[in-house]
């Protein structure tokens, strides 16, 4: 009978260390998909700050086309 419970005993162990091992991997993966995201929403945060400056220069450049094209100087 003891040797039933050596052998349930070894196999906890080893269930509980592989669980632990696993638990540790899907920690490091997400971790890395995390850092990974933040680095994207950083990206597209600094596009989406840049847009509405990109917006006025165009309007800026359009308003200078159109007077360059009343003066005669662009067909």
């Amino acid at each position: 009978m003891s040797s039933d419970i050596i052998v349930a005993v070894i196999s906890g162990v080893i269930t509980l260390a592989g669980v632990l091992i696993a638990n540790h991997t899907a920690q490091a993966v997400t971790d890395t998909k995390l850092v990974e995201l933040t680095r994207e929403v950083r990206e597209h945060n600094n596009f989406a700050k840049r847009v509405p400056i990109l917006e006025e220069q165009m309007k800026a450049v359009n308003r200078r086309i159109s007077e360059l094209e009343r003066k005669g100087a662009i067909k």
